[in-house]
């Protein structure tokens, strides 16, 4: 660490202090999946639902995150490491705020992900597959994008000329070619839960 930075993590309110002011344990729950699997509209709904039964989140998601945070990021296999690194360090930073943090992001590789538990914390990343076939997600090609790479005009895109690892051991895994929204926010809602149930020392 160079000489002149001094943090004061230390001396500055703590995780449970927020956690304790929100009435919610922070996670970090983290979608990943081929394009076109369905992880942002699943983490859309699942943003609502939690809303709506009073907890506080945030949701990142892999385009907002690239016209602002890492606008300056190309799709290189550096540059999308430096990506979900950002990322990650921006989601601990939610996290110890005392917020559930969503993230929405192909992170094709098992290497790039474990950089990112490591960051946030193993015991606080909770990995959810979003499984769809290749055929299916590329069926679906709500933004156009496996049409691109088929032609070229896109390199380096997951599935197609880059590879996906899917996880070995996730926290939940879900089959959007065999299950409706409605049904994979329901079953990511009723896994988190108990991990994020406010519970206070005496309890």
């Amino acid at each position: 660490m160079v000489d002149h930075i001094h943090p004061i993590f230390d001396r500055i309110l703590q995780r449970s202090d927020k956690e304790e002011k929100l009435q919610q344990r922070a996670r970090v729950v983290w979608l990943t999946g081929l394009s076109g699997s369905g992880k942002s509209t699943i983490a859309q709904a699942l943003e609502r639902a939690l809303h709506n039964e009073g907890y506080f989140t945030k949701l990142l998601d892999g385009d907002n995150i690239r016209v602002g945070l890492s606008n300056n990021l190309t799709f290189s296999a550096e540059d999308r490491k430096e990506n979900i690194r950002r990322i990650a360090e921006a989601a601990k930073l939610f996290m110890d705020g005392g917020v559930i943090c969503l993230c929405s992001f192909v992170s094709p590789t098992r290497e790039i992900r474990a950089m990112a538990a490591e960051i946030v914390g193993e015991e606080d990343f909770l990995e959810v597959y979003v499984n769809a076939p290749l055929e299916v997600c590329e069926d679906r090609d709500v933004k156009g994008l496996y049409q691109k790479a088929r032609a070229g005009e896109i390199k380096q895109f997951t599935g197609i000329d880059a590879p996906y690892e899917a996880p070995e051991n996730p926290f939940l895994e879900i089959r959007t070619d065999q299950q409706d929204l409605e049904t994979s926010k329901t079953l990511i809602l009723e896994a988190l839960l108990p991990h994020i149930q406010w519970k206070s020392a005496t309890e």
